[in-house]
């Protein structure tokens, strides 16, 4: 239903705040405490008005955030890893999680020890270390920036091509 269409969210200083669904973007550009800056998605048509659908609102006064520490999730370790695997450097599909010590051998579930994998390379490291299964990493894992307060989800990017322009290019 296009009410549930995803509409980006900006700060009054056009960083990336938050994703909303038009039926809740429509209700702020109208009452004015929002500002439509795409409207790619078409127009709504009731009995007496036509609402231009947004895709991009941008808020009229800013809203001050705390910066959060990121949280341990699939998609920041596949977003971090740029959806290669650390081992072959390949793109493949579906992507898996390794623990490059693994938990057995009192390896954490932190920044620094979880990488993204594909399924050959986890299967042929098979709970040991890379050292000991003869592997190398292509690049040491650690914390992702926090320059952002928002992460836009990878769906998102691929679908919602009108958002581009209003994102950092260097998204980590």
């Amino acid at each position: 239903m296009i009410v549930n269409l995803p509409v980006l969210v900006l700060n009054q200083n056009y960083e990336p705040l938050n994703i909303c669904r038009v039926r809740r973007a429509i209700p702020l550009v109208y009452r004015g405490k929002a500002e439509m800056l795409e409207n790619g998605l078409g127009y709504i048509h009731t009995s007496s008005d036509d609402f231009a659908i947004p895709s991009v609102i941008k808020l009229q006064q800013i809203i001050k955030r705390p910066r959060t520490q990121r949280r341990l999730t699939r998609d920041e370790i596949f977003d971090r890893d740029n959806h290669t695997c650390q081992y072959c450097g390949k793109l493949i599909a579906p992507l898996t999680l390794d623990h490059v010590k693994p938990r057995y051998q009192g390896g954490e579930h932190s920044w620094e020890n979880v990488v993204t994998a594909c399924g050959r390379c986890n299967r042929h490291k098979a709970g040991r270390t890379p050292e000991q299964a003869g592997m190398k990493l292509l690049s040491i894992p650690k914390r992702p920036n926090c320059n952002l307060p928002f992460r836009i989800p990878r769906k998102y990017l691929d679908e919602m091509s009108s958002w581009h322009k209003y994102l950092p290019v260097k998204r980590r």
